[in-house]
């Protein structure tokens, strides 16, 4: 599973010229559902998100958590994370999981960071052509890969 994590003063989701999600100070996060994922991998993922120190304590310094903050999280499903770029130019989405397992693990993810004390977790609409809109803050963005725990 992987997510890259931008911490925002605002984003929002569009479908149709439509708002579906919106949030305040936070994260906009993409999260990529690679194909043997798990119900593991989608709470250890969530878990990094909430525990993140990348917001400013009072000494300037990235110390506090979302959950620190109260910070809120947009999460948008997308299947591009998962790319694979080795031969040639045109990606490959093989290595992504197949939608219903995707769809299915990204809202347990959404659930997971709810768990993990994360008061507002907005979604966009999985499989949809979304726009996505932000105030990145900082900037501050961060990639997560849920690998890096499982290799030895």
């Amino acid at each position: 599973m992987r997510a890259v994590v931008q911490r925002v003063l605002s984003s929002s989701v569009t479908v149709n010229g439509a708002t579906v999600g919106e949030i305040g100070k936070g994260y906009m996060l993409l999260l990529g559902v690679c194909e043997g994922d798990t119900v593991k991998e989608a709470e250890l993922l969530a878990s990094k998100v909430a525990k993140l120190r990348v917001f400013e304590d009072e000494n300037e310094k990235m110390n506090l958590s979302a959950l620190d903050v109260d910070g809120e999280v947009l999460c948008i499903s997308q299947f591009t994370l998962c790319a694979d770029v080795k031969k040639g130019n045109r990606p490959s989405f093989t290595s992504s999981a197949a939608p219903d397992i995707a769809n299915s693990l990204y809202e347990y993810f959404c659930e997971c960071l709810k768990k993990e004390g994360i008061k507002k977790v907005e979604k966009g609409i999985f499989g949809a052509d979304m726009k996505v809109s932000l105030v990145n803050d900082g900037p501050v963005t961060i990639i997560l890969d849920t690998d890096i725990w499982s290799k030895k």
